[in-house]
């Protein structure tokens, strides 16, 4: 039994939660996946997969086992990259989670990083919240980016302030995605109606603190965990929706869209990277904080935080 190959797969499945699309994400197939997991759990003397007619989770047992699998294959990763990287030329993966509504920025942070590093390759995953603090917490992403408010236990390296807009078909004679000076209250935005995030989503949570301090308990007419949904929703319905900036570039392509900075309240949110404290950077890992420090890339990321057109 090759030992690193079946913590891979159950480190696999576990973020896939699904025997098929783990094998799919390993390049084997389904039965040398659980194969493999058996010879596992006969090695170890332990069952680790709780198995019915799909897959249930981890056993107690399982969970301690995945969290070595996770420390394994870090420092094998952490090995190659030392291995294979030169000085200013490093070498290998970066797994960085994000928050949906933050996908733009992380899309671009990953183009520019690849851009200096041609040997980087990154991973980008959309994660909520509590996704991405688990996954930093068991080793599996190198840095998230999402809400630092309610993450004091990692490092973190400020980005950018989250702003928030209305979105909604453009009114008759509008002539621009942002009408500038215009803006709309989260008062008026509580009167229409609204395609908002799931309760899961951390987003979902400031927009309704918003509407509740503006003196509302707005009941949405759709709810998605989709940013994709929410755009068509608004662009093919009746209804409005309430976003972050970093979101607005996605839908400037949209002619029938405008976009107005909503107040009163002001609601300003901030996003960064979050790493895990005390622990061993990789070389890639290196670059990427090189970067996230970065002026110029700073002012890029704070202007899709609230500015359109940039």
């Amino acid at each position: 039994m090759n030992l690193l190959e079946a913590m891979r797969y159950l480190v696999a499945l576990e973020q896939h939660r699904h025997f098929g699309r783990a094998a799919s994400a390993c390049h084997i197939t389904q039965p040398a996946l659980s194969n493999a997991l058996r010879s596992l759990e006969a090695e170890l003397e332990v069952a680790i997969v709780r198995r019915g007619r799909s897959y249930e989770g981890l056993t107690p047992e399982g969970e301690r086992v995945l969290a070595s699998a996770n420390l394994l294959l870090r420092e094998q990763e952490l090995l190659r990259q030392d291995l294979h990287s030169s000085v200013g030329t490093p070498r290998g993966t970066l797994v960085i989670g994000s928050i949906p509504t933050a996908i733009p920025v992380a899309a671009r942070f990953a183009a520019q990083l690849q851009a200096r590093h041609g040997g980087i390759v990154p991973v980008v995953r959309s994660l909520s919240s509590p996704e991405i603090e688990t996954g930093l917490e068991n080793l599996a992403l190198d840095m998230g980016l999402g809400y630092t408010e309610r993450n004091k236990k990692f490092k973190v390296l400020p980005q950018y302030v989250e702003q928030y807009f209305l979105l909604r078909r453009r009114s008759a004679g509008a002539a621009a995605l942002l009408q500038l000076g215009e803006v709309v209250s989260w008062r008026e935005a509580a009167a229409m109606p609204q395609c908002l995030l799931t309760h899961e989503m951390h987003n979902r949570t400031i927009i309704d603190a918003a509407f509740r301090k503006a003196g509302f308990d707005v009941k949405p007419a759709i709810e998605t965990n989709s940013i994709v949904t929410i755009v068509l929703s608004v662009l093919d319905g009746e209804v409005c929706a309430v976003l972050p900036g970093a979101l607005m570039a996605l839908v400037r392509g949209y002619k029938e869209l405008e976009a107005l900075p909503l107040r009163e309240p002001e609601v300003r949110t901030p996003i960064g990277f979050m790493m895990v404290k005390g622990t061993r950077e990789s070389r890639t890992l290196e670059a990427a904080l090189t970067l996230a420090t970065d002026g110029a890339w700073l002012h890029h990321a704070a202007a899709q935080g609230g500015i359109l057109g940039v």
